[in-house]
């Protein structure tokens, strides 16, 4: 973790060897409308986006402008009204539940502003929890990979807390290391930043930066913050669903 966090401060892009011009995810016009008895909302309009490996990209925009709808959507946690979305080359919209639930946890890490994390359990079985999905795989193996996830994000002496002994910093660090446990293609983080004070703000924005330097991760973040948008490879900015950069 240190060697992670040594370098961070800076915002150079990952080294050529962790990224390539492959896109792991891919929209192709893409249109979301929200409709009710009496009225209907167009939350996402023909938006086009290709996300390369080893990118970080940052997606900002004001309030309901469809920030949060385009990563659930790109998270396959739901369905386009039109458009189409690729996972590696592949197009998923005809998946079934039960697909789609299999590559979520095969490619995609979730981080999020509130953490989501179950207070019950130990930070360890936190962390595990995306791997509980996968066949085949034991007991011992996901305590491993759980343990190695958290020395990443520097929390190995923390495994047998509970989230309410953890500061928000600690806690959204478990929550990344939970994102990391499976190996995922790509992560996406909404407003990651958004609980934190300033300075753990900075400090996990740094571990971000340097998962995506040094590991190759691939990063999508939903953020408010210009400060933090302009560390990453590439902003994106959405105004009223529509992409406008």
């Amino acid at each position: 973790m240190d060697n992670l966090l040594a370098s961070s401060d800076s915002a150079a892009p990952a080294p050529p060897q962790a990224r390539s011009t492959t896109p792991v995810l891919q929209l192709f016009n893409i249109e979301k409308v929200y409709q009710t008895k009496t009225i209907e909302t167009m939350a996402l309009s023909r938006v086009n986006l290709a996300i390369n490996r080893g990118e970080f990209v940052s997606i900002m925009g004001p309030s309901g402008c469809g920030k949060s709808t385009l990563l659930s959507l790109m998270g396959l946690l739901d369905e386009p009204t039109s458009g189409t979305i690729e996972v590696d080359g592949r197009a998923v919209t005809s998946y079934s539940d039960k697909e789609l639930a299999g590559l979520r946890n095969l490619k995609i890490g979730f981080v999020f502003q509130s953490y989501h994390l179950i207070n019950d359990l130990s930070v360890v079985d936190n962390v595990e929890l995306p791997l509980l999905y996968r066949p085949g795989m034991g007991g011992k193996e996901r305590r491993q990979r759980a343990l190695l996830a958290l020395d990443k994000v520097g929390l190995s002496a923390r495994s047998g807390h509970f989230p309410g002994q953890l500061s928000g910093g600690q806690r959204q660090r478990v929550a990344i290391a939970r994102a990391l446990v499976g190996h995922p293609e790509i992560i996406l983080a909404d407003e990651p930043t958004g609980n934190l004070d300033s300075v753990m703000g900075e400090e996990i924005m740094a571990l971000l930066l340097a998962l995506n330097r040094e590991a190759g991760t691939t990063i999508v973040m939903v953020t408010h913050d210009e400060q933090q948008a302009r560390k990453t490879q590439r902003l994106v900015r959405l105004f009223d669903g529509s992409q406008v950069g």
